[in-house]
């Protein structure tokens, strides 16, 4: 039996960063943790895709290197060098967490956790993912009917991440049929595939795979791609993706795949009822908590109809001395959420201060252009009955993005008229990933438009875009022709 001041069951972005606050504040922590340190972000998430999708840019640029006066001749993709450099720089990202969590004393025990109270947990071996080395281990069932290791602890945090959500469809489960983890198993490209779901997994995919040459359709049943982004972001990416060859459909809905004599065929349902021909099928239409195999009904915690469980805004749970963080508490999927929940629940639990904002929540999307935004939208602004003011500032327009060669879309303010405090920023273009900070910043400070438009910014940068799309939005733009008057 091992004893801990505090137990983190997952290892992921939140589990990992949890567990070195609480150790850098004096506590014994222990992790269990049943594949690499880093959870689904570092392993079969936000890393591996981004650097696939990092591979993908630039075949991408070297295709239109003529435009830049730099010829270059019999550019090829080798797949298996893509996945290759993809498996290396996870390697080093978790190798270099596990690195961490030792500097800092905590104990990382390998397996699958169940709990035998709340506070307490049976680690058990786990067998290897169907998948293989390319697949996550959370697919495996413990094996062994005697656990591993015993471990109790003053403190328990809950940090088991999310899986893909499976759709009840009629023919989900033949071959060629995959998630968002399964995509990761493929060992060529697809020469015709279809995507079912197009927020930001399905158009990430759509990205990577149409840019290394795949026939790529995407399918998504709400009005816009990318639905949870400001409408006029997503009418922006559907018509990116269609110049760019991808067939976007949405109001759409798939009511079944079947097995056809070349691949499959997957038919869909809106207002043009269609069949789509395609040798893979990838669904990413959203994930649900990584609870099922936990035994979690023995710490006693309450959980949401769709099985999240339910916390405060210190991440503790209804059940004294168990936490949760990260994606099993459904507050927002996303990595560095999970992140900073971390180090809140942590600092509670060594009696710290500390606390999270979820209305400046930044998120991004690395399609081509990228998409990015934090805040509320236009419409949601409206809807919680501010009177606002809304302006856009076009990429096109900054020196930066026309040497730079990429001048696609533009970033939105969304701001209060009689004060000018910033509700929400929206951005679609180049960078949008690294750009959006100023917008987040600029909500934690309860920021003007005023003080960003008269924040200097560096030239030329794709930077100055923020300050330029607040003088928009002040009605004093200097770099795009002011708004007609009525």
């Amino acid at each position: 039996m091992q004893e801990f001041d505090l137990l983190v069951v997952g290892g992921g972005p939140g589990g990992y960063v949890a567990a070195i606050r609480a150790a850098q504040r004096g506590l014994s922590v222990g992790v269990v943790e049943k594949e690499r340190p880093g959870g689904v972000c570092l392993n079969w998430g936000c890393i591996p895709t981004k650097a696939m999708l990092r591979s993908a840019e630039v075949y991408e640029t070297v295709l239109h290197a003529a435009d830049f006066g730099i010829n270059v001749e019999n550019v090829s993709v080798d797949y298996d060098a893509v996945r290759r450099r993809k498996s290396s720089v996870v390697k080093g990202l978790t190798d270099g967490v596990a690195g961490l969590l030792k500097a800092n004393g905590v104990t990382v025990i390998n397996g699958h956790a169940r709990f035998t109270g709340p506070t307490a947990v049976d680690v058990y071996a786990t067998g290897e993912s169907p998948l293989g080395a390319e697949g996550p281990r959370y697919a495996a069932e413990p094996t062994g009917a005697k656990p591993i290791e015993q471990v109790k602890a003053r403190d328990i945090i809950i940090a088991t991440g999310s899986v893909p959500v499976q759709l009840p469809l009629p023919g989900a489960d033949l071959p060629g049929v995959i998630t968002s983890d399964g995509a990761f198993g493929l060992t060529e490209v697809p020469k015709r595939i279809a995507i079912i779901g197009g927020s930001a997994v399905g158009a990430e995919w759509a990205t990577l795979f149409a840019t290394l040459g795949s026939e790529v359709s995407i399918i998504e049943m709400q009005k816009t791609l990318v639905p949870a982004e400001d409408a006029e972001v997503g009418k922006a990416l559907g018509r990116s993706f269609t110049k760019r060859g991808i067939k976007v459909l949405t109001e759409a809905t798939v009511s079944r795949v079947d097995q056809a004599a070349d691949g499959l065929k997957v038919t869909v349902d809106g207002a043009k009822p269609q069949q789509i021909d395609a040798d893979v099928v990838l669904v990413g239409v959203g994930r649900k908590p990584n609870t099922a195999s936990l035994d979690l009904d023995k710490t006693g915690v309450a959980t949401s109809q769709r099985g999240f469980i339910e916390v405060d805004e210190k991440l503790r749970t209804n059940v004294e001395h168990v936490y949760a963080i990260g994606d099993v508490t459904g507050k927002a999927l996303l990595a560095h959420v999970a992140s900073h929940q971390g180090i809140v629940a942590a600092e509670t639990i060594a009696g710290q201060h500390a606390a999270i904002d979820y209305n400046v929540i930044p998120a991004a999307t690395f399609t081509h252009p990228e998409i990015a935004s934090v805040g509320l939208t236009e419409a949601q602004a409206k809807d919680a009955g501010h009177d606002v003011v809304a302006a856009k500032f076009p990429f096109a327009a900054l020196g930066r993005a026309q040497s730079y060669g990429d001048t696609e879309g533009f970033m939105k303010i969304v701001a209060g008229k009689k004060y000018g405090e910033v509700l929400g920023v929206h951005i679609i273009g180049h960078s949008a990933s690294d750009l959006i900070t100023e917008g987040a910043l600029a909500m934690a400070l309860e920021a003007t438009l005023d003080e960003l438009a008269e924040t200097i910014h560096a030239h030329p940068t794709l930077g100055e875009i923020g300050m330029e799309a607040a003088m928009a939005a002040l009605g004093l733009p200097v770099h795009v022709a002011p708004p007609k008057k009525r």
